[in-house]
Parts: structure tokens; C-alpha cells; sequence
């Protein structure tokens, strides 16, 4: 089978995978396509009457990941390099608006489907999950902070491995120590990691793996166990 890129050394994004991606776009693609259509709720609706998506929801999921894969941070550059090398995969390819509109529409599903591959691999039932948060500055002047449409949601925190005070959001992150994310959360700055905690725990799609991990001290483990 074809093989996508060059084994000479360069710093082009282009060049940094030297694999076989024929075989994981279409494992991607046909996995993708069996839990949209085994759970048809999670795909993003489309109207019954007018013209049909060119490109299915589950050939958009693939060219995101791969996207993701190959470190493309430019919906244009990804676009054009998608058009030269992986015409063969795809039978449309849309334009950057139609691209970024219909993955907006995907944020969902694609979300759900992390979840689900994630839950194929053993890796999903470590022993040990970890947690931990970093500040999303969003902005640094009073004046900025008070015009951004992030009022009222952002708000100012502390950020104790800065040492400073800063104005806008926190991610937390819990992972595996082999770091596949279980789940994550955006909040504003002062809020209490372990209640944010708690939070993605009981959002955990499988029940039976949730009560066996969140017994009375499960969540003061991991917030001992902070990477």
C-alpha cells in the first residue's frame, strides 16, 4: 500500500509521519461509521428534506483525527495538503468554511467517539487515574476583561505554580498515568478542583466502571496523586 511521507529529516509537519495511513484512516472511517450507525442519537442532525452531505459525518471524524495526527493547526494548509496526498481516501474534500462548519457541528459527536475508542483499549481500566488543571489566561487589562464576551463566566483565580493572579478559565484534565484522557472539564478559575472532580467522574459512561472507582476516598487519591 502507499506510504505518506519522506524519510529524509525536515521540519515540514508534512514530513514527520513516514506510516501507512491508507490502513488507519479506514480502520478509523469503518469503526466510526459502525457507532454512528449503532447509535444514531449522538450524530449530529441533518434535515430529511434538501441536498445531502457530500462527505458523510464519519469521513469528516477521520480527517479531523487526522488532522490531529499529522500537526496540522491550519484548517487551510490542511485542506490543500488533504487535496494533493489524500484524494485517493476521500471522494470530496469540502472548502475551509464548509470544513470548519460541519466539524463545529461535529464537537459532540467527536467527543463521544474519543470516548468510545478510548473505552476499546485496555488502557481505559488502569488502576490509577490522575488529575490536574492549567490557568486559560484570557485576558490581562481590566478593561479587556470587562468588554470580552467571556464576562461572567471567566473570572479572576490564582495560579499557584505561577504564582500569580490571572483572569479567565481552567482546564482540568483526568488521565490514565499512560495518559489517555478519561474525561475533562473547562470552568471558571476559582473553581474547586474537587468538585470539578466529582463532576467528571459521575459524567464516566460506564456505570459499573464509575462505582468501582469512586469509593469515599477515590477522589482524595487522585488529588494526592496530581502529576
Amino acid at each position: 500500500m502507499s506510504r505518506i511521507g519522506v524519510s529524509l529529516p525536515t521540519l515540514t509537519p508534512e514530513a514527520l509521519v513516514d506510516a501507512d495511513l491508507n490502513t488507519l484512516a479506514t480502520a478509523l472511517y469503518v469503526k466510526t461509521d459502525d457507532l454512528l450507525q449503532m447509535a444514531p442519537q449522538h450524530a449530529p442532525w441533518h434535515p430529511a428534506i434538501g441536498f445531502s452531505p457530500q462527505i458523510c459525518d464519519a469521513e469528516m471524524v477521520t480527517l479531523a483525527v487526522m488532522q490531529a495526527l499529522l500537526g496540522f493547526t491550519s484548517e487551510s494548509r490542511w485542506l490543500r495538503f488533504a487535496t494533493t496526498h489524500l484524494r485517493h481516501l476521500f471522494s470530496y474534500l469540502p472548502q475551509q468554511s464548509g470544513y470548519n462548519k460541519r466539524l463545529r457541528n461535529l464537537a459532540a459527536t467527536i467527543s463521544w467517539l474519543i470516548t468510545m475508542l478510548a473505552r476499546d483499549t485496555s488502557l481505559w481500566t488502569d488502576d490509577v487515574w490522575v488529575i490536574d488543571s492549567t490557568p486559560v489566561e484570557c485576558a490581562r487589562s481590566r478593561e479587556a476583561a470587562r468588554r470580552s464576551e467571556l464576562a461572567g463566566w471567566a473570572e479572576y483565580g490564582y495560579c499557584a505554580s505561577h504564582s500569580r493572579y490571572f483572569w479567565g478559565l481552567r482546564l482540568h484534565l483526568l488521565a490514565t498515568l499512560h495518559g489517555l484522557p478519561i474525561g475533562f472539564a473547562l470552568t471558571g478559575a476559582k473553581a474547586d478542583e474537587r468538585t470539578v472532580l466529582l463532576d467528571i467522574l459521575h459524567t464516566n459512561p460506564d456505570p459499573e466502571h464509575r462505582q468501582s472507582r469512586t469509593g469515599p476516598h477515590r477522589g482524595q487519591e487522585l488529588l494526592r496523586r496530581r502529576v
